[in-house]
């Protein structure tokens, strides 16, 4: 059975080593660092397969560190931070976070998450097909490779959103909801969280606009939930 390696970042030592400690006692691997800068640094040797990253800390804060760790790597995060101001967290999740948690929390919520995360990024689409291809449109993804092109030029999404627009595209033309799509993609201790969809969502227009496409093609039903348009339905959306 793999054991997951654990990075956390927070500049306050005690924090930081008990949760180590009790992570550890969870059979997993972690590692602890007390400055963004030393993170990015030694993140390509760590390895980690989640990280635990502190927003308030001297230097380089959690914000940043996430702005940087996003332009080479999907590595799932939680951001822990004793800012719960609700801008924080939207502003964490646009930067790709993958969840947020504000000090204090118990030790049974933080490892609810930690396994949830984990969940997320260990589990495939249940999606029942024999094709390892879909196409709708200009969109193509490979779901062996798990990853998808819009005409000739690949479109780069975080873990969440690729999972969250693959389950989009596998049912075209068909409304999933809010609560469907949490429960599908975040799990469903998160099914009442329709802010991370929204703002997930939200990314995913954004670099499809920023590859010079529309992508008004996921279509809004507010109050309900999204759809992405079959490609019988439109022609092209450069």
């Amino acid at each position: 059975m793999k054991k997951y390696k654990i990075l956390i970042v927070d500049d306050e030592p005690k924090i930081s080593r008990f949760i180590s400690a009790n992570l550890k006692s969870l059979d997993y691997e972690p590692y602890t660092l007390l400055n963004g800068s030393e993170a990015l640094e030694k993140f390509e040797s760590l390895d980690p397969d989640l990280v635990l990253l502190d927003i308030m800390m001297p230097g380089l804060d959690g914000f940043e560190v996430l702005k940087r760790l996003r332009t080479f790597s999907n590595v799932p995060v939680i951001i822990l931070t004793a800012r719960g101001d609700s801008n924080d967290k939207v502003h964490g999740l646009n930067l790709g976070a993958d969840d947020y948690l504000t000090k204090p929390f118990s030790l049974d919520e933080l490892f609810a998450r930690v396994k949830a995360v984990l969940r997320r990024f260990d589990t495939r689409l249940n999606h029942n097909h024999t094709t390892t291809e879909i196409k709708n449109g200009e969109v193509t993804i490979n779901l062996a490779q798990q990853r998808i092109w819009i005409g000739n030029r690949e479109l780069k999404l975080t873990e969440t959103e690729y999972k969250l627009f693959s389950l989009l595209m596998l049912n075209a033309g068909k409304v999933l909801t809010h609560e469907q799509l949490l429960s599908d993609v975040w799990g469903n201790e998160y099914r009442d969280e329709v802010g991370y969809l929204r703002v997930a969502v939200a990314r995913i227009r954004q670099k499809i606009k920023n590859m010079d496409f529309d992508g008004s093609f996921i279509v809004t039903y507010p109050g309900l939930g999204y759809m992405i348009s079959d490609s019988e339905e439109r022609q092209h959306f450069r």
